[in-house]
């Protein structure tokens, strides 16, 4: 077999079927995936509801300390039918390959994936693969599709916020961002940054059970916090008020963004969570976050107001306010 992706790869013959066979068979193969048709027949649950969300992943670094494209494919996707309340069941897979891509990188990526998969629970049950040339891509770009099931009872959307609420976060903020910056630029610390993609379709479970009638949730990816927080008051029409101060940060993350000029609200996360629940629900549902192994840093951070819609302002270390405003400009490229 090749030892780097070739043209030949993408073109629909033996040398696409045998990649198929060898790489993604070889380690996402279940008894869905191996239907093998133009279409995968899946079978419904009961009358549940189906959540379906579908994402794309350009990151670069495509291994980075604490993951790698793969893996952050199927948590980013899984997550993303997490904050809905959906229990994730199926993935597609779309490969975008560049010729020239080592083959032993490509097979380290699905074994990754394969890995991620098992530990969230989820099936990869249909995919497809395109070669381009080379110097058209950053080596491999990922697209994925989710399906879960929401469970009855569940309405967890940005309309559901009411003032009152209680903002929880489930860890601390950066690390994502932070780590893949500091591995594609070769910056050294003091302190091994790490990211912290994860799948958190556990913690989502954990969290209903402890406060059932939550109102959203939200994964701070791109634009971090900030984003998060801005788009949810727009989509809502009510007031945050942040506590910056209570924001958990690690001090390495913390120092890494001093040094860089960045706000740390602002950088990507890849498995936290930030959670609108009402207050009678909220010390329950701080305590499943914290004894959930993704949560435990788990903070409250903010409240919901009535008071400037649309806006979010943080209290600051010196007693201050300032407002947080929604991120502007690119940051940190190729971070998901």
């Amino acid at each position: 077999m090749e030892t780097t992706i070739r043209m030949g790869h993408g073109a629909g013959g033996r040398m696409m079927a045998d990649l198929i066979q060898e790489v993604f068979l070889r380690h996402l193969d279940n008894p869905l995936l191996r239907q093998m048709a133009d279409s995968t027949v899946l079978a419904l649950i009961g009358d549940s509801r189906i959540a379906i969300s579908t994402d794309s992943f350009v990151v670069r670094p495509l291994f980075f300390p604490g993951g790698d494209i793969g893996s952050l494919a199927v948590h980013g996707t899984v997550n993303d039918l997490a904050m809905r309340g959906a229990r994730p069941l199926w993935l597609t897979v779309a490969f975008i390959l560049e010729e020239g891509l080592p083959l032993e990188d490509l097979r380290r990526i699905t074994r990754s994936m394969a890995t991620a998969a098992k530990e969230a629970g989820v099936l990869v049950v249909a995919g497809d693969t395109k070669v381009v040339e080379r110097g058209h891509g950053d080596g491999v770009y990922i697209n994925t599709t989710g399906v879960g099931v929401v469970p009855d009872g569940v309405e967890i959307a940005p309309h559901c916020i009411r003032p009152g609420d209680v903002i929880l976060i489930s860890g601390t903020v950066g690390d994502h961002g932070i780590a893949v910056l500091s591995q594609r630029e070769g910056l050294g610390f003091e302190t091994e940054l790490v990211s912290d993609s994860a799948p958190l379709n556990g913690l989502v479970e954990a969290l209903l059970t402890a406060a059932p009638h939550l109102h959203c949730l939200r994964d701070p990816t791109r634009g971090g916090v900030a984003a998060a927080l801005n788009e949810l008051a727009v989509a809502a029409g009510v007031g945050v008020e942040l506590d910056e101060a209570a924001v958990p940060i690690r001090p390495a993350v913390m120092a890494a963004c001093e040094m860089l000029g960045f706000d740390p609200l602002t950088v990507a996360n890849e498995g936290k969570l930030i959670a609108f629940v009402p207050p009678e629900e909220a010390e329950a549902a701080l305590r499943a976050m914290r004894a959930h192994p993704l949560g435990r840093d788990a903070a409250r951070i903010g409240l919901v107001t009535a008071e400037h819609p649309g806006l979010v302002l943080a209290r600051t270390g010196i007693g201050g306010r300032r407002v947080v405003d929604m991120p502007l400009g690119e940051l940190l490229p190729r971070i998901c």
